[in-house]
């Protein structure tokens, strides 16, 4: 079977999937491809205008549609907190590496159409093109559900319950700048994160990573981010030098 019918065949299926996943099916399916076109299979096209035919445009109003659902979701559930602590936490929330996470844990690198290069350079799991995507699906169902915000938000709370649960827990107790700013008082120190471990299944994967002051490690964390792995580290830290979580 030449390669385009067997990307074409296994990319329905697995949208078929997807939108069995999420309780969303498309009235207007072209939008759901278009999501799920990166720009490495347009350019493959050959058409005059294959920038408009790849997921770029979708993913940039799909930036906006996530970035309003989340902050509405924030606003309303923290009343005391001030802008700052809220971009903040939205910013955890939205990262990188959070959206490629909710992607495969959607099973969206099974939908995406790559060009050849791509798909043979593993971009069917790649953060960036995994991430791309996601937003993009979120402006698609935006754009076909009739600009209405309300299954995204039902939606997005349900995918996004783990890193809204870590936010809460780290509320308050940001570890890792009251770590930066007590290291900082000498002024010659360098505080650094490197990640010693990585492990489970790329939808729910669980880092180890370690806090370095200059050479020495100061203290160790884990957790299903980056992020949260980071936070624990330095929560740790801070035990060593003394800090309460009262200070």
């Amino acid at each position: 079977m030449p390669r385009e019918q067997a990307l074409n065949r296994g990319c329905e299926q697995a949208m078929d999937k997807l939108e069995s996943t999420i309780g969303y099916t498309f009235s207007d399916r072209t939008l759901l491809r278009r999501a799920m076109t990166h720009s490495s299979y347009s350019n493959e096209s050959g058409e005059r205008n294959h920038h408009l035919l790849c997921n770029e445009r979708l993913e940039f109003l799909g930036d906006s549609v996530l970035s309003l659902a989340v902050s509405r979701y924030l606003f309303a559930t923290y009343p005391q907190e001030g802008e700052g602590t809220l971009t903040n936490m939205r910013k955890d929330v939205v990262c990188a590496e959070a959206l490629a996470r909710y992607a495969r844990t959607l099973r969206i690198g099974d939908c995406l159409y790559l060009g050849n290069g791509e798909e043979l350079s593993g971009g069917r799991n790649k953060e960036n093109i995994l991430a791309d995507a996601f937003e993009a699906l979120l402006a698609a169902i935006y754009l076909d559900d009739g600009h209405s915000m309300e299954f995204l938000r039902v939606f997005l709370l349900g995918l996004m319950k783990e890193e809204l649960a870590a936010c809460e827990r780290s509320r308050g107790g940001d570890y890792k700048t009251r770590l930066q700013q007590l290291v900082q008082q000498d002024g010659k120190e360098v505080l650094s994160y490197a990640v010693v471990s990585e492990a489970g299944p790329d939808h729910d994967k669980v880092f180890e990573v370690c806090a370095m002051l200059n050479s020495n490690p100061i203290g160790k964390g884990r957790g299903h981010s980056k992020r949260e792995a980071e936070q624990a580290a330095a929560k740790e830290a801070l035990a060593l030098f003394g800090v309460s979580d009262d200070e």
